[in-house]
């Protein structure tokens, strides 16, 4: 006689990562497993080897690990963040699904929670969903996590049947999400002269090699301004986060942002679109670096707009992008 079971799903969220410590010991074994891998840094493997050994960790590592002690309360935000997305996911998706048994996981490219361990929590399921949570798609954020997970499944003799999440940057409820996070913050705050749409960069040559993140972004900030009803010399875009002595993606929001305060523009609300949770990048560099860089220049007012988070419109977002991949897998999972 055989008794029936209700289908197993798991359910994957993947962020990049964060250190698990807020020291130079913790900052220095991250960002060795995020700068190691070469999605993120297109260098020679044997030229890169010595540069990030002998240069980038002993010098950044302290630094970066200053900036993180700044922010870091109980837990690194992005961990945080991501914990409390994957909890309000879960009981949604439960509400919505009883008929399916759903494991739902956070999970990191780089530090913990690993992807790899996450991975193996749903080893038996019978199907995996892996929704990363950048909206842009990019070969140095998003592709990582499918390459983990086809790495993963090559060393595995059975495995989940799979879907992967591969962008949502114009998506209908990712651009309302971030339009009312605006209009939110502009309700209790006021309207600026200017809102920056600051994004993640990337390095000028992977662009030119193919990767389409800039035209994401792109089409992220049309579809913003649409929404928002506002135009190009009114809502910008530009892109942060950059270090080494290549181009990257222009304009570059520091130099946007000293060349508006020298223009006189007087103030500046600034949304990081690309970022799911905030982080040292948003909550350090953008909040705080860039309002300093701005007033010194000569602008006046500047407003960090936080990350959408665990934003109940974020929240729905992603439970939005799921049920119609759980639905699929429902239809299709045969158990006994």
């Amino acid at each position: 006689m055989t008794t029936s079971r209700r289908p197993r799903i798991g359910i994957i969220l993947a962020n990049l990562g964060t250190p698990d410590t807020p020291t130079a010991a913790g900052v220095r074994a991250y960002l060795r497993e995020f700068l190691s891998d070469p999605r993120v840094i297109e260098v020679p493997r044997l030229v890169w080897f010595f540069i990030l050994r002998l240069f980038i960790l002993p010098l950044r590592s302290p630094r970066v690990a200053k900036a993180y002690a700044g922010i870091w309360e109980v837990d690194s935000p992005m961990r945080l963040t991501l914990v409390q997305q994957v909890i309000a996911v879960r009981d949604r998706l439960e509400q919505r699904f009883p008929e399916a048994e759903l494991t739902v996981l956070p999970a990191m490219s780089y530090g913990n929670p690993r992807l790899s361990v996450a991975l193996a929590g749903v080893a038996d399921h019978d199907e995996l969903i892996v929704l990363p949570l950048f909206p842009q798609f990019s070969a140095t954020s998003t592709a990582p996590v499918h390459d983990q997970v086809a790495r993963w499944q090559l060393s595995q003799r059975r495995y989940p049947a799979l879907q992967l999440v591969r962008d949502y940057h114009v998506h209908p409820d990712y651009i309302e999400a971030l339009a009312l996070r605006v209009e939110a913050h502009r309700a209790e705050h006021g309207p600026a002269d200017r809102l920056l749409l600051s994004f993640h960069g990337i390095p000028q040559p992977y662009a030119d090699k193919g990767d389409p993140y800039p035209l994401h972004c792109q089409a992220t900030t049309a579809a913003l301004r649409a929404r928002l009803g506002l135009d190009e010399s009114t809502c910008v875009m530009s892109f942060q986060s950059r270090f080494g002595l290549q181009e990257w993606l222009k304009p570059y929001t520091d130099d946007l942002l000293a060349q508006w305060g020298r223009d006189g523009v007087a103030s500046v609300q600034v949304l990081c679109p690309a970022f799911s949770a905030d982080c040292l990048e948003t909550l350090e560099e953008i909040a705080i670096e860039n309002g300093e860089h701005f007033r010194h220049h000569g602008g006046q007012r500047y407003e960090y707009i936080p990350a959408l988070n665990v934003d109940e419109h974020h929240v729905q977002l992603m439970v939005n992008l799921l049920v119609p991949r759980v639905e699929a897998a429902l239809k299709t999972v045969s158990v006994a």
